[in-house]
């Protein structure tokens, strides 16, 4: 699973993923890309599966990239604790996704099997998600929207 190596504070607030990309937000490597369309949290041993999902339906053929990674900590307390006595202990590694951001990039396949397999990878995340060109990221962008 994918996680920080090491981190300069070991627990983290919240935040709020209010807005929507500033960065991240074009297709950079590939020729297609799957593009968030709601703000979430995403584990890491879901960008895993959905990694995993993308390159058995290209039989590890053509090239992927991943363009988030988990370095947010999230911790929980155990079932059945009281309040009060502080923080919670680590539980996993979350990447903070927001509207219009590129998560992954496929390149040097067909059109349809790179299409078939972002949608693949797009049912093993938990936000809603749309595959987009580089030529059509590009024109929504230009425009000044996000990809919706």
């Amino acid at each position: 699973m994918l996680m920080p190596k090491r981190v300069k504070r070991r627990k983290q607030f919240r935040g709020n993923m209010a807005g929507k990309a500033m960065r991240g937000n074009t297709i950079s490597n590939g020729e297609f890309g799957l593009v968030a369309t709601e703000p979430c949290w995403i584990k890491s041993n879901q960008i895993e599966a959905a990694r995993i999902a993308l390159t058995r339906y290209t039989k590890r053929g053509g090239k992927t990239w991943i363009k988030i990674f988990p370095d947010k900590p999230v911790t929980s307390k155990p079932a059945g604790t009281r309040m009060g006595s502080g923080k919670g202990a680590l539980e996993f590694w979350v990447a903070v996704v927001k509207p219009g951001r590129v998560l992954y990039e496929i390149a040097g396949v067909a059109e349809a099997d790179a299409r078939e397999a972002l949608r693949l990878a797009a049912n093993k995340l938990p936000c809603k998600c749309k595959i987009v060109s580089k030529a059509e990221l590009d024109a929504i962008v230009k425009e000044g929207g996000v990809a919706r």
